[in-house]
């Protein structure tokens, strides 16, 4: 089938929040606030409430309509792709006690922790509904059964990252460089790369554009977190929508990591010493970038992004499968959202 020259990702956001109002829809009367809870996390309570970019679930239309010539039959996936980020970050927001996403209250911080986790549960378990549409829609239930299998698998894989955020930083010590990477594998590669593999999946049998496909995914979700980390301390809010604020929360992310191995004795015991501090001075902060960029934090952060955002196009570039439009598409957005 020939790919339509028509991929206007403004109506692949519709057609992808439609459905998942599909999902989300009220059930009953007795359970109205539960949905709106959803809706309102999701950013979809008819509100002007900020949504996000749905990176996850673009990219999986993109990856069925290079392949199979329109994104329609693929929204279920879609839809359940971003309806399984999302009961993540509900569940996040908990665990590292953040009151603000997207410049408004989180969904605890305005219902408070027992309908929050509830809710999260629900999200989770409307993801797993929307897959079941794909059989309405004429897919075999092989087809269904191996998304549902990637599905599933790539939850436990999230749930795994977040077991080691939350462990290593009970510990009160770093993680290692090599344990970081492995985190975010588990924590942002695997949704980006299941995002991306679901829908090639979708699309074809053939298993080399599938992985082409899975391989593009995986190195496109460890540049995009390595570019987040570049943003958590170099970023600027007006162009990120958030304040550059990781080194305050304390978080480990790769430019701190680094540092911590890289760092000169006297500059990584002022480190250590900073990074316990429960409310660090914005002279303090100023501090911790300057030993961090001293290290090589920033560089090294930086060309490993670069290195993963430009295997994504290695891989793009080795499908002949996809036409020239979504090819320019999915360029589009590596270079948009990784601006390393």
């Amino acid at each position: 089938m020939t790919v339509t020259d028509d991929l206007d990702l403004n109506l692949l956001l519709a057609d992808t929040e439609e459905e998942i109002l599909r999902v989300v829809a009220n059930r009953d009367a007795s359970t109205v606030g539960v949905y709106e809870m959803v809706r309102y996390h999701l950013g979809l309570d008819g509100s002007a409430g900020p949504r996000g970019k749905r990176m996850r679930p673009l990219l999986g239309l993109l990856a069925y309509a290079s392949i199979a010539g329109d994104h329609q039959a693929s929204l279920p996936g879609a839809a359940a792709v971003e309806l399984g980020h999302n009961f993540s970050l509900v569940h996040d927001d908990i665990e590292d006690g953040d009151i603000e996403r997207r410049h408004r209250p989180t969904l605890w911080a305005v219902h408070g922790i027992p309908q929050a986790i509830n809710t999260g549960d629900l999200i989770f378990s409307l993801s797993r509904v929307a897959l079941h549409r794909l059989s309405d829609l004429g897919f075999s239930d092989t087809k269904v059964l191996r998304l549902m299998r990637l599905y599933d698998e790539t939850c436990v894989m999230l749930c795994e990252g977040q077991y080691i955020d939350i462990a290593t930083s009970a510990q009160g010590e770093p993680m290692t460089v090599d344990l970081y990477f492995d985190m975010i594998g588990r924590k942002t590669a695997a949704l980006i790369s299941a995002s991306i593999e679901a829908g090639a999946l979708l699309a074809t049998d053939d298993e080399d554009v599938i992985g082409h496909y899975r391989r593009f995914g995986w190195s496109l979700g460890l540049a995009f977190q390595l570019n987040d980390d570049l943003l958590g301390i170099w970023g600027v809010e007006l162009q990120t929508g958030k304040v550059p604020t990781d080194i305050v929360r304390h978080k480990q992310t790769l430019p701190v990591l680094y540092a911590f191995e890289h760092a000169t004795p006297a500059d990584h015991a002022r480190l250590t010493a900073i990074y316990k501090t429960d409310e660090p001075t914005d002279a303090e902060v100023a501090e911790v970038v300057a030993i961090l960029e001293r290290a090589g934090a920033a560089d090294f952060t930086r060309s490993e992004a670069q290195r993963h955002r430009d295997q994504c196009l290695v891989e793009l570039d080795g499908l002949s499968v996809i036409g020239p439009k979504a090819h320019e598409k999915l360029t589009g957005i590596i270079r948009s959202v990784i601006s390393a």
